[in-house]
C-alpha cells in the first residue's frame, strides 16, 4: 500500500474511533473488541492490509510490543498514588510474584503432561501467559488517589509489577531449552535474572524517577526554567529508565513502572512567605504557565500534563499492538489443543492461581472472585512471545506458542471485555 493508501486507512480508522467512542461507550464492549476485530478484517486472510506474520518480521513486532507495554507501564506508574508503606500493596505485591509464579507452575506442568512440551517450553509458555496487563482492562482499572477501590487497585498494581517478574520465568524457560545460558547449578540465573534484575530495575527506576521529577520542579518553581514540553517529559523519564536498566542487566519493565510511580509522588516545595493560587470564578483557573512556574503547584501541574498526554500515548499504542493481534491470528490456526487449553488457563488455572494472594486479606466474597476473573492478557503476553520467537525456537514449539498465546490472548480480550462493563456496574451498585 502507498503511503496515501495508509494515511487514508489510518485517518479513517482514527476518525472513526472518535466519532463512535461514545456509541462503544454505551456498549458491553471495549475498545480493545473492536480494535480485535478490526484487527482480523484487516489480516491476510480477509482484505489483506496488515500481514504481521509472527514468524518473518519478528524484529519489527516486538519493538511494537515492547513499546507499547513501556508506555503502559509508565501510565499505570503514575496513576497508582497509594502510599508505598500502606497496607494496601500487599495484595498487588502477592498477586505479582506468588500467584504469577503459581500460574507459572500450573501452566509448565499443563504443557509438560497435556502438550507434550519439554520442561523448558512448558516453563516458558508459563512465563509468556502468567503476566497481566492493565491497559486491555479499562473497565476495572483503579481509582486515582491515596484510597482507590481495594479491585481496581490491586489488579493495576499486579498488572504493573507483574510483567517485569515474569522476565525471570521467560530466561529460566529460554535456558532449559538451551537458549540462554543460567549459569552451573542456575546460580546465573538466580543471582542476575532473578535477583539482580528485579531489585537493581526498581531502584534504578525509581531513583530516574524521583530525580528527574525533583528537577523538574526546582527549576520551575525557582528559577522559571524548563516549562512546557510536558509531551517530552514522561517519553524522556521512559527512555532514560529503560535504557540504563537494560545497560545494567535490570529489568527494564520494573524500572519504567517504578518511574512512573516516583514522578507521582514528587511533591510541592513551596517557597518562603508563598501561598497557594486560589482559582478564579470567571477564569476558570490560572493558566498553565502561572501554575507550573508556581512553588504550590509546580510538581502537581507536572503531574496532571505527563498523565494527560501518557493516557493519549497508551490509547494509541492499544490500538496499534490489538490491532496487530487480531490480524496475527491468521497465522496461528487453532489446534486441537486450543479448545480445551484456552479455557483452562481462563476459567481454571488464574483463579486457583490468585488464592495464595488472596487467603488471609479479608476481601469480600465480591472482590475475590472478580480478582480471579480479571486476569487480563495482552501486551506482556504478546510481548514475550516475540521475544521468545526472537531466540530461534525449533518451529514446531514455536508455532504451538505463537498459537495457544495468541488465541488465549484474543479469547481474554474478547471474554473480558464483554464482562468489563456489567459487572463492574454490578460491583459498584453494591
Amino acid at each position: 500500500m502507498s503511503m496515501a493508501g495508509w494515511s487514508l486507512f489510518a485517518g479513517m480508522l482514527l476518525l472513526s474511533m472518535v466519532l463512535l467512542g461514545t456509541l462503544f461507550g454505551r456498549l458491553p464492549l471495549s475498545s480493545a473488541m473492536v480494535y480485535l476485530a478490526v484487527g482480523g478484517a484487516l489480516g491476510p486472510g480477509a482484505m489483506n492490509v496488515l500481514a504481521p506474520d509472527p514468524a518473518g518480521a519478528t524484529r519489527l513486532l516486538a519493538i511494537v510490543a515492547e513499546a507499547a507495554l513501556l508506555i503502559s507501564l509508565f501510565a499505570v506508574g503514575l496513576h497508582l498514588g497509594v502510599p508505598l508503606r500502606s497496607r494496601r500493596w500487599w495484595l498487588p505485591v502477592r498477586l505479582a510474584f506468588v500467584s504469577m509464579a503459581a500460574m507459572v507452575a500450573m501452566i509448565a506442568a499443563v504443557g509438560v503432561w497435556g502438550l507434550g512440551l519439554s520442561p523448558g517450553a512448558a516453563i516458558l509458555l508459563g512465563g509468556i501467559l502468567a503476566p497481566t496487563d492493565p491497559v486491555l482492562a479499562s473497565g476495572v482499572q483503579s481509582d486515582p488517589g491515596p484510597r482507590p477501590d481495594r479491585l481496581g487497585f490491586s489488579l493495576a498494581g499486579e498488572g504493573g509489577l507483574n510483567d517485569g517478574a515474569a522476565f525471570p520465568f521467560v530466561m529460566l524457560g529460554l535456558g532449559l531449552m538451551g537458549h540462554h545460558d543460567l549459569g552451573v547449578g542456575l546460580l546465573h540465573w538466580l543471582a542476575v535474572d532473578l535477583l539482580w534484575a528485579t531489585l537493581a530495575g526498581a531502584a534504578i527506576g525509581a531513583g530516574l524517577g524521583t530525580l528527574t521529577g525533583r528537577l523538574v520542579v526546582y527549576l520551575r518553581a525557582r528559577h522559571q526554567e524548563a516549562v512546557g514540553l510536558d509531551v517530552f517529559l514522561g517519553l524522556g523519564v521512559i527512555g532514560l529508565s529503560y535504557g540504563i536498566a537494560h545497560a545494567a542487566m535490570a529489568s527494564g519493565f520494573l524500572a519504567v513502572f517504578a518511574s512512573g510511580l516516583a514522578l507521582q509522588r514528587v511533591r510541592e516545595r513551596p517557597a518562603p512567605g508563598s501561598r497557594p493560587l486560589e482559582a478564579s470564578p470567571a477564569a476558570a483557573g490560572h493558566s498553565y504557565e502561572v501554575l507550573a512556574t508556581h512553588s504550590h503547584h509546580a510538581s502537581a501541574t507536572m503531574r496532571d500534563t505527563v498523565q494527560l498526554f501518557n493516557g493519549q500515548l497508551e490509547k494509541l499504542a492499544e490500538l496499534a499492538l490489538v490491532l496487530l493481534v487480531g490480524a496475527m491470528l491468521w497465522y496461528a490456526p487453532p489446534v486441537a489443543a486450543t479448545w480445551w487449553f484456552v479455557p483452562l488457563v481462563l476459567l481454571v488455572l488464574r483463579p486457583l492461581s490468585t488464592l495464595p494472594a488472596t487467603v488471609g486479606e479479608r476481601l469480600a466474597p465480591a472482590q475475590a472472585g472478580l480478582i480471579a476473573w480479571f486476569g487480563i492478557r495482552g501486551v506482556g503476553s504478546v510481548y514475550y512471545l516475540l521475544f521468545a520467537l526472537r531466540h530461534g525456537l525449533e518451529a514446531p514449539t514455536a508455532q504451538l506458542l505463537v498459537t495457544l498465546t495468541l488465541w488465549t490472548v484474543a479469547a481474554s480480550i474478547m471474554l473480558h471485555g464483554l464482562s468489563a462493563q456489567p459487572v463492574m456496574q454490578r460491583y459498584a451498585a453494591r
